[in-house]
């Protein structure tokens, strides 16, 4: 079950929007925060989804200035949110504070705006508890594309990767992928911390990218579009792969929908030149421009004018 810990939410977010942790400390080291509910993560007053995280604003203000705050403090803490969070600059009023350290429940405010509170911490709510995946191949920024090179072992992933690298393209991961699911229709790649920055080449051992290409050489994560499969075709069966595909290759990841292109392994091919130009089919396909489906109209006038 994916979980987010407040006091790492605080401490992560803490310079971004001046948070001050004033009540229900205790609580700190719990885990509130559950991706099973369906519920919006954060938001404005709503009593109605316990374990999120509650924003008072100007608006809700007006409701603790009131003779009945005092129920308003013990309504808003007994439906159970993971946090409280006062914006706007508002002071925490001292029947917020009780009832939070009563309910053991984190009470923090911040000068910032609600709405701002509330975007920033969307945000990382989302990608705190996107659905993760790991999956073995390379992971490479091609002409600002994010494309993953998989395969069998030996296949030539890494040097593939290198021989990019070299010309200008970054790596992002080598070996193992961790892919995040950050919104709908959007899967996000980065490198686990151990690996981060190496590439393993048989017969040269790890080497550190950025230190070897400089900075521009890596990036930290990318969205991933693409999947290329370098399939080294059986002996004496060349003919295995589709010379002209026309139906379009994809791979499921995480309930998204990438594209695949599956790029065939043999002595003398260049496999960089294929890969970018792969991208650049791609990239063009995304545009509405499809090469084959080009050539299939020319072909299609051409036998119409024939006949006639």
């Amino acid at each position: 079950m994916l979980q987010v810990n407040v006091a790492q939410l605080h401490d992560d977010n803490r310079q971004a929007l001046s948070l001050a942790w004033i009540a229900g400390r205790e609580a700190g080291a719990a885990v509130r925060r559950e991706a099973a509910v369906s519920a919006a993560l954060i938001g404005h007053l709503n009593l109605t989804h316990p374990n999120s995280i509650q924003v008072l604003g100007n608006y809700e203000a007006s409701m603790l200035a009131g003779a009945e705050r005092a129920q308003f403090s013990q309504r808003l803490f007994a439906a159970g949110p993971a946090a409280v969070i006062v914006a706007d600059g508002i002071g925490a009023t001292p029947e917020l504070v009780d009832e939070a350290n009563r309910s053991h429940i984190p009470l923090l405010t911040s000068p910032m705006p609600a709405a701002r509170v509330i975007e920033k911490l969307s945000r990382y709510l989302g990608k705190a508890l996107a659905e993760t995946a790991e999956r073995h191949g390379v992971f490479m920024d091609v002409l600002g594309l994010g494309v993953l090179i998989i395969g069998e072992s030996g296949v030539g992933k890494s040097e593939l990767a290198l021989e990019l690298v070299s010309r200008g393209h970054g790596l992002v991961a080598d070996d193992v992928v961790e892919i995040s699911r950050i919104a709908a229709n959007a899967v996000e790649g980065r490198c686990p911390p151990m690996l981060k920055d190496f590439l393993e080449v048989r017969g040269l051992g790890l080497l550190n990218i950025r230190t070897i290409f400089g900075e521009t050489a890596v990036r930290p994560k990318m969205k991933l579009k693409l999947i290329a499969h370098l399939a080294r075709p059986p002996k004496g069966e060349q003919e295995a792969v589709e010379r002209l595909p026309l139906s379009e290759l994809s791979e499921e990841i995480l309930g998204v929908t990438v594209r695949k292109v599956v790029i065939p392994v043999a002595a003398g091919r260049n496999l960089a030149v294929l890969l970018e130009a792969a991208v650049r089919n791609y990239i063009l396909q995304l545009r509405g421009i499809d090469s084959t489906a080009e050539f299939l109209e020319r072909q299609k006038k051409a036998m119409e004018g024939g006949a006639g």
